[in-house]
């Protein structure tokens, strides 16, 4: 028997769909339960690590912005 971790069974879980899949896995994830949350973070953790240090400044500005926006404060909206 196999043993695989998070990261490995979420990868799996995507690694072949297309593009528009995986768009469609995001959208339903964003704002849904939060079991999806460690999925998103998984695929977050990828893109964050095949980004340039403008791209992860670019991420961390808006992340901040948002957090910093009292509006927007509210991880649940």
């Amino acid at each position: 028997m196999e043993i695989i971790d998070l990261r490995q069974a979420i990868v799996r879980r995507v690694q072949d769909n297309s593009a528009e899949e995986l768009s469609e896995v995001i959208e339903d994830s964003v704002g849904a339960d939060e079991r999806a949350l460690p999925g998103l973070g998984v695929l977050f953790e990828m893109i964050w690590q095949q980004s340039s240090e403008p791209e992860q400044s670019q991420m961390v500005n808006s992340l901040y912005k948002h957090l910093h926006h009292a509006e927007n404060a509210n991880p649940s909206q």
